[in-house]
């Protein structure tokens, strides 16, 4: 076995490598660039070795810094997580060359499967069934618009050596394939080094699931079941879960014994997996071969209690498959949600800054799992990726794992930048998500126009008012018990109290009861019983004796509420000052219709239009980049262009001019 690894990646999969490493006695190297100085892999590895500039390709990317970091420590093998360098065949075999192992596939395999093209020719050569498509390199944006008449729309345009939703559009008229295929060809470009794209055609209301294979040098290959991948926006996965709630076993068995076939035809020694988009009637096509550990790799382990990452370790050291198909189990239902530094109610775009606070739920062994590459005070980069960590649950069932991590998103407390975690809460909560009845079109169906408060209905928003005014007495109680007031002048603490939450104004009657507080709204009652203090975060307690867990918080004259997705900021006030609210005109915002404004920090990268222009509605204005990927503004309406105020190559704020209009 190895003395001593080295984890060619960073963030929450470097962590991850780190402890089955540690768990295994074997010493760990980090690698960083100089954004990740202070990186929370960096402080868990034995050893770490800065290897260049924030931007990957000057830092993570670079093949000769990460072997000259291998020599400069003695690691004897290259764990590579995922992303990065984990599917390049050249990195592999260069590995090889200098002694050093790669804890992934041989060069060879990866060379195969880890080409989109020539994968899916081996596919085809193996007798799995694979989806029409042109599956040769396209030259350009005519040629591609040609290849996708063939096919027939919709099409999906890839870039052959994607991965994570990068250089990936889909296309369902000729504009679209013309404008996709030159995005899909930056973003491969900018992320892999590889700007070769490839189209397939589309296939609607497809769900994704994949199969997870482990085979050793020994000849030996299992599939681990399958993960649940449909719930996806723009081809990024958001929610991964296994089993999946829509394969019977004799499906599972079919999916899993091709899988093992194609890993068996490329000599396929480690963790890798075979995606399959699936379709209604239970047929299932290839998709792909990631030649790597998957984000979602948490959630087998839970369900077949088999450490993937070391088992990686194992095979790479030579060890034989410690077990065969027939032992491989399937315990139970497992979720996980991905938390992205992104704002799901500004069309959830990047979201970079420090993390105030960063609180997550209690890790419980077989319940509950977190996996970060973060901390509170740490900052997220615009150079990386937006995850901010994983949050896996496991239950007996389904059901169990839905309302494990309905209560586990409740508790997870972010500040300082944005997360997408009221949506996720909000998926959870969705009858389509909790019926299983979804596909790869779910999120785009049930949210074609954005997600924001109103597609949260709360089942008892009374109950958020009353929470909020148990808050703001709670705060006066601690006020009248200050010492040193003057005998005779302490303040007289009002029993009648108003509520205003969404322009809607809550009466509550309030009366002390041991441990908490009676609040009465009209016919409605809530008997709070909690140990809540001022600065908690996460309010627990009990309402009219059911368990309660959100997020409560004080924010000047406000409480902000967190609960199942739904984020509210009611105001307390006694009943003379609401009256006077109500009497109050309403203000209403400045006009910004004739600015085009950043929405998100990142580096301008293009002007589209000049001044004095006429534009038309839909017409691309710029492009910006954050988080390695592109994002495309449109004019809203027609206009014209009255001044340029930003440039390319700036990098830009939140709300910072970029166009003005006349």
């Amino acid at each position: 076995m190895f003395k001593k690894i080295l984890i060619a990646n960073r963030g929450e999969i470097a962590c991850r490598v780190i402890k089955s490493a540690r768990k295994m006695g074997i010493q760990t190297v980090a690698v960083y660039s100089e954004a990740d100085r202070n990186a929370l892999h960096v402080d868990l590895a034995d050893e770490a070795v800065c290897i260049g500039p924030a931007p990957s390709k000057e830092s993570y990317l670079v093949m000769d810094k990460i072997i000259a970091a291998c020599k400069q420590t003695g690691a004897e093998a290259v764990h590579p997580g995922y992303g990065f360098l984990s599917e390049n065949e050249e990195f592999s075999r260069r590995l090889e060359d200098e002694g050093i192992v790669f804890i992934g596939p041989k060069h060879y395999s990866v060379g195969k499967m880890g080409d989109k093209i020539e994968s899916k020719k081996l596919a085809m050569e193996a007798g799995v069934n694979t989806i029409p498509g042109y599956n040769d390199a396209i030259a350009g944006p005519d040629e591609a618009v040609e290849i996708a008449r063939t096919i027939g729309y919709p099409v999906m345009i890839k870039a052959s050596a994607g991965g994570g939703g990068k250089g990936l559009r889909v296309a369902y008229n000729d504009k679209e394939a013309h404008e996709g295929f030159a995005s899909c060809v930056n973003e491969a470009r900018n992320s892999f080094g590889d700007d070769r794209v490839f189209i397939e055609k589309f296939v609607v209301e497809p769900r994704h699931i994949e199969i997870q294979v482990l085979g050793d040098a020994h000849g030996n290959v299992v599939y681990l079941h399958e993960r649940e991948c449909s719930i996806q926006r723009r081809h990024q996965k958001v929610i991964e879960e296994a089993p999946s709630p829509f394969l019977d076993p004799a499906t599972r068995k079919a999916m899993g014994e091709q899988a093992v076939a194609l890993a068996k035809a490329v000599d396929y020694q480690s963790a890798g997996t075979v995606e399959f988009v699936v379709g209604a009637d239970k047929s299932f096509y290839f998709l792909e071969m990631n030649t790597r550990l998957q984000v979602e790799h948490p959630v087998t382990e839970n369900i077949t209690g088999i450490d993937l990452v070391e088992q990686m370790i194992r095979v790479a050291a030579g060890e034989k498959l410690a077990f065969a198909q027939d032992d491989i189990r399937l315990d139970g239902w497992s979720i996980e949600c991905r938390i992205n530094a992104e704002d799901p109610f500004r069309g959830f775009l990047p979201s970079t800054g420090r993390l105030v606070k960063f609180q997550p739920p209690e890790e419980i062994p077989g319940q509950v799992r977190v996996d970060t590459g973060v901390y509170e005070g740490g900052e997220i980069s615009m150079f990386y990726d937006s995850m901010i960590a994983k949050l896996i649950v496991h239950g007996k069932d389904r059901q169990e794992a839905i309302e494990r991590m309905r209560d586990a998103l409740n508790a997870f407390v972010i500040r300082g930048i944005s997360s997408n975690i009221p949506f996720q809460a909000a998926l959870l909560q969705h009858p389509r998500f909790c019926s299983g009845h979804f596909n790869t079109g779910f999120i785009a169906e049930e949210y074609p126009h954005g997600f924001d408060a109103s597609m949260v209905p709360h089942a008892d928003p009374t109950l958020l008012a009353a929470l909020a005014a148990f808050a703001r007495l709670r705060y006066i109680e601690r006020a009248v018990q200050i010492e040193g007031q003057l005998p005779g002048h302490g303040r007289n603490v009002a029993t009648e109290w108003v509520v205003v939450m969404g322009g809607k104004f809550y009466p509550f009657s309030v009366e002390k009861v041991d441990g908490g507080m009676v609040m009465r709204s009209e016919d409605k009652a809530y008997c709070i019983l909690s140990e809540w203090r001022f600065g908690d975060l996460v309010f627990e307690g009990t309402v009219n004796g059911e368990k309660v867990c959100l997020q409560l918080e004080r924010r000047g004259l406000r409480y902000r509420i967190s609960h199942f997705g739904l984020q509210v900021e009611p105001v307390v006030m006694t009943k003379r000052a609401a009256h006077l609210l109500s009497l109050m005109p309403e203000k209403l915002p400045p006009d910004l219709s004739k600015f085009l404004l950043s929405p998100m920090p990142g580096l301008l990268r293009e002007i589209a239009v000049a001044e004095g222009q006429e534009v038309k509605a839909g017409e691309k204005l710029a492009v910006i980049e954050a988080m390695k990927m592109e994002n495309v503004l449109k004019a809203d309406n027609d206009g014209k262009v009255k001044k340029i105020v930003a440039s390319p190559g700036a990098s830009l704020s939140v709300d910072e001019v970029i166009i003005e209009f006349e």
